[in-house]
């Protein structure tokens, strides 16, 4: 039932699995899985990874995604699958990792309990937000000579890049890694926004992923040149990623951002965006060796 994820291979039938058993209460979207792994989608060494199947249909998946940290998904119709996962997961670690889940994902917390492991509220964490896509703003107007647009393929990729990595420095981002990200799918330039400032740099941003089966949008990831902040620049990429998921038949929009007061910029402006937090992300540890029983 087990095998190590094979890279490129599995990365659809993941993101199908994801797609099939999400909900706004999921913590990973298509659009997450795209942006962590449609980069350079074979894993990377120290960062194992593996699914479990049921004939051809992915029921659960793990990802260490440090030595000490583990990611996964598990069908709620197959809950006794999170113990398979953890299983794999303290094998090959030197101690229990840490768990991060949603309040939401109920199934996880569950099984996380039954194996010993305890909620950690007292850390950082990210809130979930979504807003409905039924009524939305118009583009604001922006500051004279800034235009808010879609990217335009391979002429606008250097610009693309240089404004995440500068946004995000240090980032591993490079152009080839973005090359590959938008071959790969649910990528699609209407929802990859930019703002264009007047001497030409691409100075805020917005990639937006979209989930035509569960009709929901995704924010992943949003930034702004620290130099151009407060002037409404990500709020109008924001909008205009939304329209664009409205347009293209979504009804919801999700993104995730840092809930506690260390970070508390992006949460702010995804409130002026209209959304509203309805889950936050849980840290589950527990102490070296197994529980009995």
């Amino acid at each position: 039932m087990r095998r190590d994820y094979g890279g490129e291979a599995d990365l659809q039938d993941l993101q199908r699995f994801a797609q099939r058993i999400w909900s706004p209460g999921s913590r990973w979207h298509i659009g997450d899985l795209a942006w962590n792994l449609g980069q350079a989608p074979t894993t990377a060494a120290g960062r194992p990874m593996a699914l479990w199947r049921i004939g051809a249909e992915p029921v659960a998946w793990g990802w260490l995604e440090a030595p000490d940290e583990l990611a996964l998904l598990v069908d709620p119709a197959r809950p006794e699958l999170a113990e398979q996962v953890l299983d794999w997961a303290e094998g090959v670690t030197s101690a229990p990792p840490t768990v991060t889940v949603f309040d939401s994902e109920r199934h996880l917390d569950a099984a996380l309990r039954r194996r010993g492991y305890s909620a950690d509220t007292e850390g950082p964490y990210f809130l979930a937000h979504r807003r409905d896509l039924a009524v939305l703003p118009g583009v604001p107007r922006l500051p004279a000579g800034f235009v808010v647009r879609p990217v335009r393929g391979e002429a606008d990729l250097t610009r693309r890049v240089a404004v995440h990595r500068e946004v995000w420095h240090p980032s591993a981002l490079t152009e080839e890694r973005y090359r590959t990200l938008v071959r790969r799918w649910p990528y699609r330039s209407a929802f990859d926004v930019v703002v264009e400032a007047p001497d030409g740099r691409f100075v805020a941003y917005c990639l937006g992923w979209y989930d035509e089966v569960n009709r929901a949008g995704l924010f992943e990831p949003v930034g702004t040149l620290a130099e151009f902040r407060r002037q409404g620049l990500g709020r109008a990429a924001g909008i205009a990623v939304l329209r664009a998921f409205r347009d293209a038949g979504a009804e919801t929009a999700v993104v995730y951002a840092r809930g506690d007061d260390a970070y508390p910029v992006p949460k702010q402006l995804y409130a002026a965006l209209g959304f509203a937090p309805h889950a936050r992300t849980v840290s589950y540890r527990r102490r070296r060796g197994r529980v009995s029983g």
